[in-house]
């Protein structure tokens, strides 16, 4: 009986090799042009995993997930790959695997509506970008949820009306930028909202008459 079980065991284990042989040549694969396609693996020089994820014809499909070198417990990015175009969805954690952002990339390059988050999971910015630049509306939080800034991007640079609040949702600032440089209209007041001091801007110095009030008053 044991003779019969020790053959068994043999005549299995010599069936599984060619299978388990198979399973391992699929895994880092070029196609006949020389392309990578199927399973793809690549790891640190600590022998962690660095990312894996599946090609097809040399481009990523589906899900990607790339890890730090220091731990291997969770992905500290996750791509999400387009059959038709460059464009993945991004998210970025951190080695907890606390989320920090997501948007989208074409490439290496930011594109779209990102994203960003406090450890806590609330919102903490919210910005567009156009081919990498920063474009359109810019939004921070405090972690109570109101509005810290409200910003306008044009080509990466601060341009039109800008404004930031107190974390009780007063408004402090209310400026105005022309292609990144301070112009035209400025307004500053207190945490109770009270005007403090206004006056005009022009390429980034103060010109013309400022008053200042005491209480609101001038």
């Amino acid at each position: 009986m044991k003779i019969y079980k020790t053959i068994l065991l043999i005549f299995t284990c010599i069936l599984l090799a060619p299978i388990n042989l198979n399973a391992q040549e699929k895994i880092n694969q070029l196609d006949s042009k020389g392309r990578k396609t199927g399973v793809w693996k690549k790891y640190h020089s600590n022998n962690r995993i660095r990312y894996e994820g599946q090609f097809e014809a040399d481009k990523e499909i589906g899900v990607f997930k790339y890890y730090s070198i220091l731990s291997s417990e969770h992905p500290i990015i996750i791509k999400t790959f387009s059959k038709d175009n460059n464009i993945a969805s991004v998210v970025y954690y951190k080695e907890d695997g606390t989320k920090e952002s997501e948007g989208k990339m074409n490439g290496k390059i930011r594109v779209g509506k990102w994203v960003y988050y406090y450890p806590d999971g609330t919102l903490m910015i919210e910005e567009n970008y156009i081919d990498g630049v920063l474009e359109g509306s810019y939004l921070s939080y405090f972690k109570n949820s109101k509005i810290s800034e409200q910003l306008i991007y044009k080509n990466g640079k601060l341009d039109g009306n800008i404004k930031r609040y107190a974390d009780n949702g007063t408004l402090l600032e209310d400026l105005h930028y022309i292609n990144g440089v301070l112009n035209g209209q400025a307004n500053y007041y207190n945490v109770d909202g009270k005007l403090i001091y206004t006056g005009a801007y022009e390429n980034d110095e103060r010109v013309g008459d400022w008053k200042y009030y005491n209480d609101g008053k001038n």
